[in-house]
């Protein structure tokens, strides 16, 4: 349900057009859609001067159409519901929803949601009713209180901005034009600050402001003295603000212990108004020294309604999280796995949940598994060839726990197993799944007291931050790595991480 057009035209008789358009308002995005929905059929809004004559000749309003026209006049096209076809250009402007009502001719163009020939029943377009909806709200809105031209014309220039609240990008949200305006203070929006044009509104209610500092961690380890392990963090702020007034200004810092890693190839979100240099030159490019920039990260903003990415970093952690090391030998139709996993000491040892995945590609299904796990539990999935190792919440104090066993596997069914061309022969991996609260790997985080609120009302301000695990793979150590495959799939992780 939307709108592709509204009017206001004062019907003014004796005047050269007989009317004069009062207000205007187009929705380009919902003129794409009818022109998709549409089709063949799509006749596009014309200007306000030919629409108006347009309709006006329709309505029967113009001073000069005094004669008969059957297209218009005749009995088989009495109208009784206040929608029209009104004639442009040589075709066919439908539906238009328009009336009379105290000189003032009321008017929109709904947008109908499938083809237009034939024409669909009017009880079908759901955009009808909408667009009565939406023009009895402005009416009641023009006519509550309306006593002098001055005050008909100070209501006409409040409904460029009340519109833009109560049926934004053309989609009615509220019809009480009235109470909107209640809520709006109409002289700071149109005299002190102009409401940005990506703002569709304004929000009213508690304040409030929740920030989160999210970290996805990648690793390729194979334990091989010419392959070096890769690993890199990639990092997001998401925040959500709702805050009273068109254009609120907030400052958030991110900042970082003293043996934090620093932040890196940062992108910030475009409502930030302002950034130190040394924040976006800092490069996972160049080489780390000690000159480099570790903060505080500041980020002055005017933030928009919805929760928003406020920006994305990349940072070179000194070790992975989590080492491993996993072996497999190949007799005959059984493997013979070891793994081994360390946590590393700096690391909180409490996890959401923690997960090692251990699969085996173009095999047939597993038949039989012995093992020997220092720690958690083993969950064997049969027919997808999957053994899942539970490790849980917390790794003991050795921080190192260890798996052992022999896999045996039944015959091969190309359409039921899984099947990979790069895992072939003793190429295999093993794939960590975890996530820690409460946590990041940088040490990067957002201290409540740092946020700085320039909106009215004292806000209550939420942080969060947590570690999660992405692609995270240790190769096994006893086969010929596949070092392009791995780059590969580091790169693509960093690139569609969020």
């Amino acid at each position: 349900m939307a709108q592709r057009a509204v009017w206001l035209i004062s019907h003014e008789s004796g005047t050269p057009l007989c009317g004069i358009v009062k207000f205007s308002r187009r929705y380009p995005t919902v003129e794409k859609r009818a022109k998709v929905f549409n089709g063949a059929s799509y006749v596009p809004v014309p200007e306000d001067g030919p629409f108006l004559k347009a309709l006006l000749f329709e309505l029967r309003l113009l001073d000069d159409e005094k004669d008969f026209l059957e297209s218009r006049d005749s009995c088989s096209h009495i109208n009784k519901t206040s929608i029209y076809g009104v004639p442009v250009g040589g075709e066919e402007l439908w539906p238009v929803v328009a009336f009379l009502k105290n000189g003032m001719i009321y008017a929109c163009v709904p947008l109908v949601e499938q083809t237009l020939s034939p024409r669909p029943p009017l009880i079908s377009i759901s955009g009808i009713s909408q667009g009565f909806e939406l023009l009895f709200g402005v009416q009641d809105f023009l006519s509550s209180g309306q006593k002098t031209d001055s005050e008909l014309n100070t209501k006409l220039s409040q409904l460029s901005d009340l519109l833009l609240q109560t049926c934004p990008f053309g989609t009615l949200l509220d019809a009480n034009l009235q109470n909107s305006l209640d809520s709006i203070n109409f002289a700071s929006v149109t005299h002190l600050q102009k409401q940005p044009a990506w703002k569709t509104g304004t929000y009213k209610g508690k304040p409030q402001v929740s920030i989160s500092v999210t970290e996805k961690v990648n690793s390729m380890q194979y334990d091989k003295q010419e392959i070096a392990d890769t690993w890199q963090v990639v990092g997001v702020v998401t925040c959500k603000c709702d805050l009273e007034g068109s254009m609120p200004n907030v400052t958030i810092s991110l900042s970082l212990p003293t043996n934090g890693s620093p932040l890196q190839d940062i992108l910030v979100h475009p409502c930030v108004t302002s950034l130190d240099s040394a924040i976006l030159t800092s490069s996972s490019i160049d080489a780390m020294d000690d000159s480099a920039f570790s903060g505080p990260y500041k980020f002055p903003l005017t933030p928009p309604l919805e929760s928003f990415n406020l920006c994305y970093y990349t940072s070179q952690v000194p070790v992975p999280p989590i080492l491993g090391f996993y072996q497999v030998k190949e007799e005959e139709v059984q493997l013979k796995i070891t793994v081994n996993l360390k946590l590393h000491e700096s690391v909180k040892n409490s996890f959401e949940f923690c997960e090692a995945h251990i699969p085996f590609y173009n095999r047939g299904p597993i038949t039989h598994v012995e093992y020997k796990a220092s720690f958690g539990q083993l969950e064997v999935f049969r027919e997808k060839s999957l053994l899942v190792w539970i490790i849980g919440q917390k790794f003991p104090k050795s921080m190192e726990i260890s798996l052992s066993g022999t896999i045996t596997f039944g015959a091969k069914n190309h359409e039921k197993q899984p099947f990979d061309q790069i895992c072939i022969g003793g190429t295999a991996y093993l794939k960590l799944h975890f996530r820690i609260l409460d946590y990041t790997l940088t040490g990067c985080y957002v201290d409540q007291h740092s946020v700085q609120v320039f909106a009215s009302g004292k806000p209550k301000i939420s942080t969060y931050r947590k570690l999660i695990s992405s692609d995270y793979y240790i190769w096994n150590s006893k086969a010929p790595a596949p070092v392009t495959y791995g780059s590969l799939l580091l790169n693509l992780s960093l690139q569609d991480n969020f």
